[in-house]
């Protein structure tokens, strides 16, 4: 196991603790357990701080720029697939996830590697930019944090890092459109580029029938639009689709809870001097997807996400990982990020909220198995537990889906494990915010280390991505601790 790197001070201590959770994160997507997790994590960081380091210490060209290169967090998050595929060549491939070393092996992933005309629009456009730029652009896109937050991490102005964040989107389309027109296309394509170009710059305008119709077919110009269009809410997709691939749909949906978790659910983004976030606005406007283009945009990116990103089936099920019942086993918590102490400065984690069940962040029991119980409801139900469930079925696309299950507890919870049944053969690939495990049509999420505890009249939440064919139809049953929930409403 390599040593993490030391810090050189203690700015780069803070940005290393900044950046641990994103790569754990990602690198607990690709693997197996959270052993694993942390084996992988750990090499990729070292592996990627080195390429940074490198970087930063490269004789500036004579024009005075630097050569292009990603901002830390994505440089990071490539580090882990760079490691997984190292794994994978190197005979260490059963700790990776089984889906994803089928993805290694496939010429999806060569895409990233291959000639730089041919890698993801996204990719290209990102490594154009001036890297504070692009780093503002991933921070508030991806990671999903609110703009004090990414002004204070940046050292900008936090009144006027709206109107930043939208210059940048701006910029990042100008270099998508140039990357776009150099990419190699068939002739068909090439002859919609003019027309994507025009119908993008204004949300206003209409979409033609034969170019939507090629939207939803072609997964390249698709990828062009959400990047050429980046207010319609494509452009998170397209960017963490365009940097790491494989799981970029539920790393981007695990950043979103995390940050949902670091403000406290339901609270307002925190304001800094007399107003409130000056970006507010923006950030509501980017998740709302209310054109025609954004809707073939994203579905045709979940579509190609969907290949890249398997949800479940007979053979992944069967898996490392697997009881003697054949229910799949869940992870042990995920470690804290590391402390690093430096001649100026000590960084460390933040500690546990978890109250008499804290320790030094490494629980004794795997995640969801633990006999920590709700209000006194036990694993056989013991106890009340009364509450209501809410199923958001967010996106929807052949053979896959999106979806996410709230739930409201009239009890103080310490704990919870979230039961319910599919009835048409839904098979559950990848969930976040919660540990999964199916045995035929019942599904069992059970908590995370960091949302065990639900305060009284509290909800819980977390999401899926799943599979269906023919039939779609929402859970039944579903139960809380053992005990049966209402449907809200």
């Amino acid at each position: 196991m390599p040593d993490l790197p030391t810090p050189k001070d203690a700015a780069e201590a803070a940005l290393f603790s900044e950046c641990w959770d994103a790569v754990l994160s990602y690198a607990d997507l690709c693997t197996a357990g959270s052993t694993a997790a942390t084996r992988l994590a750990e090499e990729a960081f070292a592996l990627g701080i080195r390429e940074a380091r490198a970087a930063e210490s490269a004789t500036v060209r004579a024009t005075g720029r630097r050569s292009p290169r990603l901002p830390v967090i994505p440089l990071l998050l490539t580090a882990v697939r760079t490691t997984a595929a190292a794994w994978e060549t190197g005979g260490k491939g059963h700790d990776l996830d089984p889906d994803l070393r089928l993805w290694l092996n496939s010429d999806k992933a060569a895409r990233y590697t291959g000639p730089p005309l041919s890698r993801p629009l996204a990719l290209r456009g990102l490594r154009d930019l001036q890297e504070p730029d692009a780093a503002l652009l991933w921070l508030a896109e991806v990671e999903t944090l609110p703009l004090t937050v990414v002004a204070r991490r940046l050292g900008l102005d936090p009144a006027v890092v709206g109107d930043e964040l939208a210059q940048v989107r701006g910029l990042f389309r100008d270099r998508c459109h140039r990357a776009h027109l150099d990419s190699p296309m068939t002739a068909h394509c090439r002859s919609y580029a003019g027309l994507l170009d025009v119908v993008t710059r204004s949300p206003a305008t209409d979409i033609p029938e034969d170019l939507s119709r090629h939207l939803s077919r072609c997964v390249d110009c698709a990828e062009a639009a959400a990047c050429l269009r980046p207010h319609g809410g494509g452009l998170p997709v397209a960017l963490v689709g365009g940097v790491i691939g494989w799981g970029g749909l539920a790393y981007l949906e695990r950043r979103r809870r995390a940050a949902e978790v670091r403000l406290g659910v339901g609270r307002p983004e925190p304001a800094e001097g007399d107003g409130a976030d000056p970006g507010a606005g923006t950030q509501r406007a980017r998740v709302v997807r209310t054109s025609l283009l954004a809707a073939a945009v994203v579905v045709s990116l979940l579509a190609l996400a969907v290949s890249m990103m398997p949800f479940g089936g007979s053979d992944m099920d069967d898996s490392a990982g697997t009881t003697p019942s054949g229910r799949r086993q869940a992870p042990a918590p995920l470690p804290s990020s590391p402390s690093y102490t430096t001649p100026e400065a000590t960084s460390s984690p933040p500690p546990t909220t978890d109250g008499s069940q804290a320790d030094d962040g490494h629980g004794e029991e795997p995640q969801g198995t633990s006999s920590a119980t709700a209000g006194g409801a036990g694993p056989d139900g013991e106890g009340p537990a009364p509450c209501e469930f809410a199923f958001d079925l967010v996106n929807q696309w052949p053979d896959g889906f999106q979806a996410t299950l709230t739930l409201t507890t009239a009890d103080a919870l310490d704990g919870w494990r979230v039961a319910w049944t599919f009835g048409d053969g839904q098979r559950v690939g990848q969930m976040w915010d919660a540990n999964v495990a199916q045995n035929g049509s019942r599904v069992t999420a059970t908590a995370a280390d960091y949302n065990k505890a639900v305060p009284a009249g509290g909800t819980l939440s977390f999401g899926f991505l799943a599979s269906w064919k023919g039939k779609n139809a929402p859970p039944y049953d579903v139960a809380l601790n053992g005990r049966e929930c209402a449907k809200t409403g």
